[in-house]
């Protein structure tokens, strides 16, 4: 429109002029070149005016754009002061309410904490004073058989429920031995399925349901003292025992998985693997064969590695791993030392499970060292499908601690200590028959395969 407009405008000063000069032509009877430049004069001042009364038009409307966008302007400033008051007024009031409900709970806090402190040293009394009735022999000394008629779902608090990573020493230990011996104890302790299994749950927060078990293993000696897996697992790793005994172990985790899932199929358990097991061609082969078997339990079965081992793993780790997932078996990583963490990568390789120590979420030096803050790492760990389970907690304080990072999980010894179990769920294999203890001591999975296949 405006283009139309400046044409026509244009078009009637050019008639203008031309009617002057031919006014002047005819009328006046001017000569033709005296007429014609009194009507480009004429043109020419038409032209100028046009084009200063268009500017000034234009310099109004432009001023009057500015006063509105200037008021404009000037109401926002006002309503940004507005609402930064409004949010200053809202932080003050949740901050005093954050402040008054911190002061109510710390005190309940606190007698929890003195409560379960006061638990733990009677725990820790009566295991003293059952050690020293055994030791006199007051009273025999506890095994996996003992504890068959017990119910799965009470705690043992016996000084034979160790974690993983405690240490006993005393001279019925490996004090004085040689890396030979060790190794000769471990194996004749493997071929005569002294290996036992241990539990210990885990549960949610902050219901504190059991959602998983985690299964330890035990080395069992002649006379019938318990020893943890920390004192003996690096032997066995030099003297190429692992694979044999994970192979056990997992048989024995198949069947209380099998247990497990009688009573609710919402309860897994995490098995321990060591990466030598993955790499060893015989046994891995009988392994996976098993697996492929009870592929149907996917699902409840975790295998679970050191952060340790998974850093140095190779492409025939990462192969074995990828045949696992293949058959739908997921992955958990444990013995966290640093939160230096690719959580992308870890989903990738079907890991669904970090455990993290409680010690060294809460610990911000060891957090400030690392690639993230530890109040984050549970927020990152879930976009990439990862739960974080927070292990080794022992006091109820670390319990609210781990709350506020937005922990799902705990594992420790205010839950449950690690415990047997017990002899029917090793025994009795979900309505098929169980292989006989000699057969689960085996050195090969390919012979209960051979011999039970209909059964899986």
């Amino acid at each position: 429109m405006l283009r139309i407009g400046a044409i026509f405008i244009a078009a009637c000063m050019v008639l203008i002029a031309a009617s002057v000069g031919a006014v002047l032509f005819l009328g006046l009877k001017l000569d033709p070149r005296t007429s014609a430049i009194v009507a480009l004069a004429v043109l020419i001042a038409l032209a100028l005016y046009n084009t200063i009364t268009t500017r000034l038009q234009d310099r109004r409307f432009l001023g009057d754009q500015i006063a509105d966008l200037s008021r404009g302007t000037a109401d926002l400033s006002r309503q940004m002061a507005e609402m930064s008051r409004r949010v200053a007024a809202v932080e003050t009031r949740l901050e005093a309410t954050v402040s008054r409900q911190r002061g109510a709970v710390d005190p309940i806090a606190a007698e929890i904490g003195e409560l379960g402190g006061l638990v733990r040293q009677i725990a820790e009394t009566v295991a003293a004073h059952e050690t020293i009735f055994r030791d006199h022999g007051a009273m025999p000394p506890r095994s996996t058989d003992a504890l068959a008629n017990s119910d799965p779902q009470t705690v043992d608090d016996t000084p034979l429920a160790l974690s993983e990573t405690d240490t006993v020493t005393g001279p019925r230990r490996f004090q004085g031995m040689s890396r030979e011996a060790i190794g000769e104890l471990v194996a004749k302790a493997a071929d005569s399925n002294r290996i036992d299994l241990y539990l210990q749950p885990i549960v949610t927060l902050p219901q504190r349901k059991v959602r998983f078990y985690e299964a330890l293993s035990r080395l069992r000696t002649e006379q019938g003292d318990i020893i943890p897996a920390g004192d003996f697992i690096d032997v066995a790793e030099s003297v190429g025992l692992m694979p044999k005994i994970d192979n056990m172990l997992v048989f024995r985790c198949v069947q209380v998985v099998r247990r497990l899932q009688l009573k609710s199929r919402d309860v897994g358990l995490f098995c321990n693997i060591s990466a030598s097991t993955l790499t060893d061609t015989i046994y891995f082969r009988q392994f996976l064969d098993f697996m492929e078997a009870n592929r149907a339990l996917a699902g409840s079965l975790v295998f679970e590695f050191k952060q340790e081992a998974y850093r140095a793993f190779g492409p025939l780790e990462y192969e074995s791993l990828s045949a696992l997932a293949e058959r739908g078996f997921r992955f958990s990583m444990d013995h966290v030392t640093d939160l230096r963490l690719d959580a992308k990568e870890l989903a990738d390789r079907s890991f669904r499970f970090l455990k993290v120590p409680a010690k060294l979420l809460l610990n911000r030096a060891a957090s400030a060292q690392s690639d993230i803050h530890a109040e984050d790492l549970a927020d990152l760990m879930a976009r990439s499908g990862i739960d974080l389970i927070g292990e080794r907690i022992e006091s109820e304080n670390t319990v609210v601690d781990l709350l506020d990072y937005d922990v799902r999980f705990g594992q420790g010894f205010l839950f449950s200590a690690p415990r047997p179990v017990r002899a029917e769920a090793l025994h009795g294999s979900v309505g098929n028959a169980a292989p006989s203890d000699k057969a689960v001591a085996g050195s090969s999975l390919s012979d209960y395969l051979a011999a039970n296949a209909p059964s899986l």
